[in-house]
């Protein structure tokens, strides 16, 4: 098979390629791009199930970046287990057809217990004493400590959080290229995630992401460069667009102003109880899946959910099941923000009872996806040293809280989860190997052709 390594840039669409991103935008001159329809909903989890399967979320069952584990009740994000994708991976097929065939995966979610042959995933280390490592997960084990040895520790909170930058993309791109020099894979996949971050921050519409294009298109270049150059033939792709967005969903307080959440006091603060609650929201972007445990109110809370502001679309699960969306896992109903909108997971209705969790960076506490964790509270006089302060406690053996987060929702100002209306803010799929694309749009689902094409081209 021909050796082949896909570069997921995450956010690039056709509208931000261009003179902020030269080198990309040069080695495009002899390229194909074409727009991929994103997957449904538009977000990180789904789309690579989307594009590693060739299936939508009714037979892979990834539904979300989270969702409600009905026996467990209990709402969990970012798992990091591949068993939870179901149905047979790309790698898998691959090797089905050549016995000789490798594949590393670079950060794509899903990326533990995979039966990808080469594996680098972040991975925490929580100590019982509440404090947070940096760490990551990799098959084979020893080429953890040989990747943090030369590079040095993985740059976590650079990954994700308020000081989230390009530190982490470009040990991701680091790091893969050792991969190549030690392994030579046949196919690798890299994820560089750096412009998701001031896209949310700014929208993509903000002149200022602009050096967060170049600096992505430096490490783009880079690795181009560095597989070319070892006769590996390269693809570059994106999960999603961002759009701009003004305003923000409170749909989980629309349903407890109705008394259909239901939560739990901890310490003067309130707690979630999905198990308890007769309906819930779990927020994932522009997309949330809304579980009715009293099946008695579905109709009221469908109607509920059409009269709030912001809310574009309820799906049932016949409609869900038209876009390839019905699956155990799903919502009861689905909702769909507006162009402009995205959803919150906020359902207290004070913030003085807001969960302690609320105000740190905390993504699998948290019963849905919280954008706001890139920001440091603007309430705070001296951020800076508020965090520094914090973290030396910790250094010095306190159990203190990172509670450097705000809550004011309308800082966000880029999201994604629903299907943009102009194709100019889908994703792309760009390939020197222009017959493969055809001319033609893309669905998300089409992507795994596209890369077993490659591998397969002669």
């Amino acid at each position: 098979m021909r050796r082949t390594v896909v570069i997921n840039v995450v956010g690039l669409t056709s509208k931000l390629l261009g003179p902020p991103m030269p080198r990309l935008s040069e080695w495009a001159k002899d390229a194909c791009m074409a727009p991929i329809r994103p997957a449904f909903p538009a977000v990180t989890c789904t789309a690579q199930a989307d594009y590693l399967t060739g299936r939508r979320p009714e037979t892979h069952g990834i539904v979300g970046n989270g969702w409600y584990h009905a026996e467990e009740c209990e709402v969990r994000f970012w798992r990091q287990s591949n068993r939870l994708v179901q149905g047979p991976k790309i790698w898998e097929a691959a090797r089905a057809a050549d016995p000789s065939f490798t594949c590393a995966n670079l950060f794509w979610w899903f990326n533990m217990y995979s039966t990808a042959d080469y594996s680098v995933t972040p991975r925490p280390m929580y100590p019982a004493d509440g404090r947070k490592l940096p760490d990551i997960y990799t098959t084979p084990p020893a080429l953890r400590l040989d990747l943090q040895s030369k590079l040095g520790t993985f740059p976590l909170f650079h990954f994700w959080g308020p000081m989230a930058s390009i530190r982490s993309t470009q040990w991701i791109a680091e790091a893969a290229m050792q991969v190549e020099e030690r392994f030579r894979p046949t196919l690798t996949l890299i994820y560089l995630p750096h412009l998701d971050y001031n896209l949310q921050r700014l929208g993509p519409g903000n002149p200022m992401i602009e050096p967060d294009l170049r600096a992505v298109d430096e490490v783009c270049g880079d690795l181009i460069r560095h597989y070319e150059a070892r006769g590996v033939e390269a693809i570059v792709l994106s999960e999603y667009g961002l759009t701009d967005v003004s305003r923000p969903v409170h749909v989980n307080r629309a349903l407890r102003k109705h008394g259909l959440i239901a939560v739990r006091e901890e310490l003067g603060r309130e707690q979630l109880d999905p198990g308890a609650s007769a309906a819930f929201a779990v927020a994932d972007h522009q997309v949330a899946h809304v579980y009715v445990n009293d099946r008695a109110r579905l109709s009221e809370v469908r109607g509920l959910l059409e009269k709030t502001a912001g809310v574009e679309a309820v799906m049932d699960k016949n409609q869900q099941a038209a876009c390839g969306l019905s699956h155990p896992r799903s919502g009861d109903l689905v909702a769909v923000s507006a162009p402009d909108a995205w959803f919150t997971y906020y359902y207290w209705l004070d913030d003085a009872r807001a969960p302690d969790f609320a105000r740190t960076v905390e993504i699998h506490r948290k019963p849905g996806y919280d954008p706001v964790e890139l920001f440091l509270d603007p309430q705070l006089s001296l951020p800076k040293a508020a965090v520094a302060w914090r973290l030396l406690k910790r250094k010095l053996g306190f159990r203190t809280l990172l509670d450097v987060i705000g809550l004011d929702a309308s800082l966000v100002k880029g999201s994604h989860g629903r299907v943009p209306d102009s194709a100019m803010d889908w994703p792309v799929a760009i390939t020197r190997r222009k017959p493969l694309l055809g001319g033609r749009n893309l669905e998300s689902t089409d992507v795994y052709g596209l890369v077993w094409k490659h591998l397969a081209a002669e």
